[in-house]
């Protein structure tokens, strides 16, 4: 109830902010043409979307849709990094800045479109000659580094798949994600550094092959401005990145790919424990990547765009390396930490790179709240012309200190929602088209269709006086859309088109499920509530509970766990592990460092608990269910909702007393 009375003070306070007339007037998509073009013939919309491209063969259909089957651009040939880079060559972009790079440490570096170009072909060709071609796979663990963007253009241009693994993970996370889709060979790095600390790459990367072998090749990038980080090289196996380069040629035709060709893989927390292999293909990703870059960052080829996310997740892939690219945009990458070496380094950055568009996660934005609004003042930020959110929703306390703070009040601030399955955003404002509103998201784009269902699929409107509230749900079928789950199909259905049936039972599997909840005001606004299943956004990263639990479970001090997450200021959402012992084990503080520990060694820093609550039983349905929604109740502090079918109501209690204690 409480949160239905927030969301209606919000839309009482009425808090609009719509495009300055000098924005409108510059900017890329002024009026509302695009969603009445759309909302006429969305096929149409579509393929004139596709032709902003470049087709080694052109399309013969925009869409067949057989649900949840769907092909986009069938019969058209193409690749991305043809894209992303040689169509840039005949134009003055050729000696345009395509990636400034700036180490933790202050090196900086610039490659331009053609000297982009050369590396990402002489990479090619090595792959190539190790034995790589096209369908192979290709895991790449390695640090915010230009030749992260190097390996993932190389592994497109000549057909290879890439898995991105986040460079925070364990070895035996990465293990898991490459023997899923039984990759060829990693790349990595020697190193990299984080707040000061130099992360291990290549040791880490040696533990996960130990049991992986499918691995052929590990190719080792040394990071620059530097000797080698010390690392162990094994013969027959390793090499590096810069002596497989010295003589590798930098001719390298782009692998003509059908637009239905698998393009990369990138794994993402399931409810399950075992992450899910999203797939995207080449053709749909590539042209929604353009026109969402083009479109909602409103990119203009004087911008120098910086998005401050890290290449192993998606926003990374569609809006560092391939959207911008497309798009001819200069990007900015950044190694390290926002406070290192002091907090306000982001802003630093900002104003000597002299940053137009700045794309961050709320997570970010309530640390640099936290720090203090004295630190962004220092500087000139007045190159900022436009502002985004990504990852989580951003309360509207935070929308409005970053409008205030770093936008100065005059930068529109397109708040983003979509996910890895999605490829691309698909809610937020056109910002020189519409009014944006802290809280909100915005409005499905051009090309999108969205509404609120209840649990039986039907459609819940909006009124005057009372937004809509339930289930999102994206209504038609989009480009980018995953295809699959690598390896488990069934999974793939059972997961995001199994929600809603109709009255005969029949699965509606014309509806996808992105698994949020959301509310929607009948101006056409959404603001998107955040997970209703068990899989968690700690700053803005995905944490699957039951990957946490098993987790937990592996130490031989734990018996049992349930693992629930809370609001957290900074991070959105903070785990919460609720754990029993083994018979003559104490539940120690000593313990709780040691179990914290060990699930970051599982799965990685960002998957620790916040708080672990030892406890002698947890709460189970008869049938031995453990009723994790009663454990959030606790952890959130509401009221206990119904205990008749535990086995035991006392144990609720009991753990209610234990927390609030340990909390008080």
């Amino acid at each position: 109830m409480q949160a239905d009375q927030n969301f209606e003070d919000l839309l009482r306070e009425d808090r609009q902010f719509p495009p300055s007339d000098d924005f409108r007037s510059r900017a890329n998509a002024s009026d509302d043409a695009m969603y009445r073009a759309a909302a006429a013939d969305m096929q149409a919309f579509w393929k004139g979307q596709a032709e902003e491209l470049e087709w080694f063969r052109p399309f013969d259909n925009v869409l067949n849709w057989e649900p949840p089957r769907c092909q986009w651009f069938t019969g058209g040939k193409l690749n991305i990094t043809h894209n992303c880079l040689d169509r840039h060559l005949n134009t003055w972009r050729r000696n345009k800045a395509a990636i400034i790079w700036e180490g933790e440490n202050f090196e900086q570096r610039t490659l331009t479109y053609e000297q982009l170009h050369r590396e990402v072909c002489k990479f090619a060709n090595a792959m190539k000659e190790l034995g790589v071609g096209k369908g192979d796979r290709v895991a790449i663990f390695m640090p915010m580094m230009v030749e992260a963007a190097v390996a993932m253009l190389a592994c497109a241009r000549i057909g290879a798949i890439h898995s991105v693994v986040f460079g925070g993970f364990s070895p035996e996370s990465l293990a898991d994600r490459i023997n899923d889709s039984q990759c060829r060979m990693l790349i990595t790095s020697d190193g990299g550094y984080r707040r000061g600390k130099v992360l291990s790459l290549k040791e880490d990367s040696d533990k996960a092959v130990e049991s992986c072998p499918s691995i052929e090749h590990i190719v080792v990038v040394k990071r620059p401005q530097g000797d080698p980080f010390s690392c162990d090289m094994k013969p027959g196996r390793d090499v590096w990145y810069h002596e497989i380069m010295r003589n590798a040629s930098a001719d390298c035709p782009a692998e003509v790919m059908d637009s239905e060709d698998q393009l990369f893989i990138l794994y993402t927390s399931g409810t399950t424990g075992k992450p899910k292999g999203i797939v995207h293909t080449t053709g749909g990703y590539s042209v929604v990547t353009n026109y969402t870059t083009k479109y909602v960052f409103d990119i203009h080829d004087e911008d120098i765009y910086w998005c401050t996310a890290d290449i192993g997740w998606i926003t990374g892939h569609s809006y560092i390396v391939y959207g911008p690219l497309q798009a001819g945009a200069t990007v900015l990458m950044y190694e390290g930490a926002p406070n290192w070496p002091e907090q306000d380094r982001f802003w630093d950055i900002v104003e000597r790179h002299r940053v137009n568009v700045f794309y961050t996660a709320p997570t970010a934005i309530r640390a640099f709240m936290q720090w203090g609004s004295d630190l962004p003042a220092k500087y000139d930020l007045s190159s900022l012309r436009l502002l985004g959110s990504v990852g989580e929703p951003i309360n509207p306390e935070a929308w409005i200190w970053y409008h205030e703070h770093i936008g100065r009040e005059n930068c529109p601030i397109v708040d983003t929602w979509w996910q890895t399955e999605t490829g691309g955003i698909v809610i937020t404002t056109l910002p020189g088209v519409d009014a944006t509103r802290p809280g909100f998201a915005g409005k499905p784009l051009p090309g999108y269709s969205a509404a609120i269902l209840d649990v039986h699929g039907n459609v819940i409107e909006p009124t005057a006086d009372h937004a809509a509230s339930g289930l999102l749900a994206l209504t038609q079928p989009w480009p980018s859309m995953l295809r699959t789950i690598w390896g488990d199909d069934e999974r793939y259905v059972s997961t995001y088109f199994d929600k809603w049936h109709d009255a005969d039972g029949n699965p509606r599997r014309d509806l996808y499920f992105p698994g949020d909840g959301a509310k929607l005001t009948n101006d056409g606004m959404f603001m998107v509530l955040g997970r209703i299943d068990d899989v968690l956004n700690v700053s803005g990263h995905r944490i699957g509970t039951m990957e946490v639990e098993s987790a937990l479970v592996d130490h031989p001090a734990v018996a049992e766990s349930a693992v629930v997450g809370k609001p957290h200021e900074l991070k959105g959402q903070a785990l919460v592990a609720f754990v029993t012992l083994m018979k003559g084990v104490e539940g120690t503080d000593e313990l709780n460092k040691e179990l914290r520990n060990h699930v970051g060694t599982k799965i990685g820093a960002i998957a620790k608990p916040e708080e672990i609550i030892f406890t002698a039983d947890l709460p189970k349905t008869r049938s031995g269910k453990i009723m994790r929604r009663l454990l959030r109740d606790i952890a959130e502090g509401h009221a206990i909702g119904d205990t008749m079918t535990l086995a035991d109501p006392a144990v609720v209690e009991m753990l209610k007393g234990k927390y609030e204690s340990k909390e008080g």
